[in-house]
């Protein structure tokens, strides 16, 4: 079968493997979509601190159940999603019902090989039926997945005022969510473009501009309260850095992007604001659920959402491109 890997940061290449074939309590799926996010964004650049080369990257994935599954749960032919996070099911994490955070977990893409290929074998617990949505919206399910965990970590309330900091994939799935809550959304971001859109497909009630200016006109819009709730989906150190500042006395922030470096912030402005800093991690299954309901009651505009295509074979050639501000790329489909 054909398959993409990343055998060094820049480097993308075509390559035939062997079919693999579904081992027990394991089901084969036809690859039809993989989305491509941040982390392979970040994977591409060299930029992951948990991953290794040469890696399949491909961890947004819908496809077509190509045998029936040992269960019979799943049938041949049937379009699924796939959640991308294999725990082990028996470490600390896992036994208090966080597989997202498993001290052993493997991510499709990341510390295995993911999806950027023609068939997966994987475990009938990581695949799940996508009636009542397409390919296309099957395989944004997991990403939007993430924004939908960082929204419920959050624990926001009625009156609420949320700054999502970031208007790529994770944080449309955060200022979504957000937004479902019936809250006041603010967005900031350095790409005009990308705030555009989240205000005409997301409804933001504002958006802003990072720069030298950007801390004076949120304190402006919040009259100087500033926010309840920050989420950082930036993946870089100064952003998260500063969004400290942008927290609201009693408020939290969440931290979705991971980085490789430290970060640091004044514990004297953390101390006095009683700031609560909460870590959020991958997504659970209530999660995804989540998304497809809302998928399912019309509530995500997923057709907006997609602006790049690729079939597989073409990858190689166009994800450098992809990766650039000006190739205006929300989110890149890749059919296979």
């Amino acid at each position: 079968m054909k398959s993409v890997i990343c055998n060094k940061p820049g480097e993308l290449a075509v390559i035939d493997r062997e079919e693999p074939k579904a081992g027990p309590g394991e089901v084969l799926v036809r690859i039809r979509r993989v989305g491509v996010c941040g982390t392979d964004m970040h994977i591409f650049q060299g930029k992951h601190p948990f991953l290794e080369y040469p890696r399949v990257m491909g961890h947004e994935l819908s496809g077509v159940v190509a045998a029936d599954s040992p269960s019979g749960r799943l049938r041949a032919g049937e379009e699924v999603y796939i959640n991308p996070y294999i725990a082990c099911g028996t470490c600390h994490a896992c036994k208090r019902g966080k597989p997202n955070c498993c001290m052993r977990i493997g991510v499709l893409g990341v510390h295995r090989d993911g999806g950027l290929c023609e068939y997966l074998a994987l475990p009938e617990g990581n695949v799940f039926s996508a009636e009542g949505v397409g390919l296309d919206q099957a395989a944004m399910i997991e990403f939007l997945a993430i924004g939908a965990h960082a929204v419920r970590r959050a624990k926001i309330r009625s009156g609420d005022r949320v700054l999502v900091i970031g208007a790529g994939p994770i944080g449309i799935g955060a200022t979504l969510f957000a937004g479902l809550k019936g809250v006041e959304v603010t967005a900031l971001d350095l790409q005009q473009r990308r705030l555009d859109f989240a205000r005409r497909a997301l409804g933001v009630a504002a958006t802003v501009v990072a720069g030298d200016t950007a801390r004076d006109e949120l304190s402006a819009l919040t009259d100087g309260d500033f926010f309840d709730v920050v989420i950082d989906a930036t993946g870089n150190t100064g952003s998260i850095e500063r969004g400290f500042d942008y927290v609201a006395h009693g408020g939290s922030y969440v931290l979705v992007s991971v980085v490789k470096d430290r970060i640091s912030f004044s514990d004297p402005e953390f101390h006095k604001r009683e700031m609560r800093l909460i870590g959020s991690r991958n997504a659970l299954a209530e999660d995804f659920e989540a998304v497809l309901a809302a998928m399912r009651e019309g509530r995500v505009p997923a057709d907006l959402l997609i602006t790049h295509r690729s079939p597989l074979a073409e990858v190689p050639g166009r994800f450098a491109d992809w990766i650039k501000p000006e190739s205006g790329v929300i989110k890149a489909m890749i059919e296979v």
